[in-house]
C-alpha cells in the first residue's frame, strides 16, 4: 500500500540538484526580483542591461539562504565592457 503513496518511506532524502532552490516564501527578496524583471521589460529584455540588478538579486538569495554561496562569475556574470570600451583613443579617427 506505501507504493500507492509515494513508494516506501524511509528513504533519506538528498540534497537538490545545482539550479534547484528554496522558493522566497516571504518576499525576502522580492523588491529585487521585481527592480529586475521591470528593468528587462524597459529594455526589451536585453539582460545585459540588466546585469548589476541581477547581481543584486541572486546576492540577496545567497545572504538569506535560498541558494548556495557561489562565485557570480561561476554563474555567468562577468563584467560588462561600456561600448567602445575595447577601442583605442584613435579608433574613431578616419585616416
Amino acid at each position: 500500500m506505501s507504493a500507492a503513496f509515494g513508494g516506501p518511506r524511509g528513504s533519506g532524502s538528498k540534497a537538490p540538484e545545482k539550479g534547484v532552490f528554496p522558493l522566497d516564501h516571504f518576499a525576502e527578496c522580492q523588491k529585487a526580483a521585481r527592480t529586475y524583471l521591470a528593468c528587462l521589460e524597459e529594455h526589451d529584455q536585453d539582460a545585459s542591461r540588466c546585469i548589476d540588478l541581477s547581481k543584486a538579486y541572486l546576492e540577496c538569495r545567497m545572504q538569506r539562504d535560498l541558494m548556495a554561496q557561489q562565485d557570480l562569475k561561476e554563474l555567468g556574470l562577468t563584467p560588462v565592457k561600456p561600448l567602445g570600451a575595447d577601442k583605442g583613443p584613435d579608433s574613431g579617427n578616419l585616416r
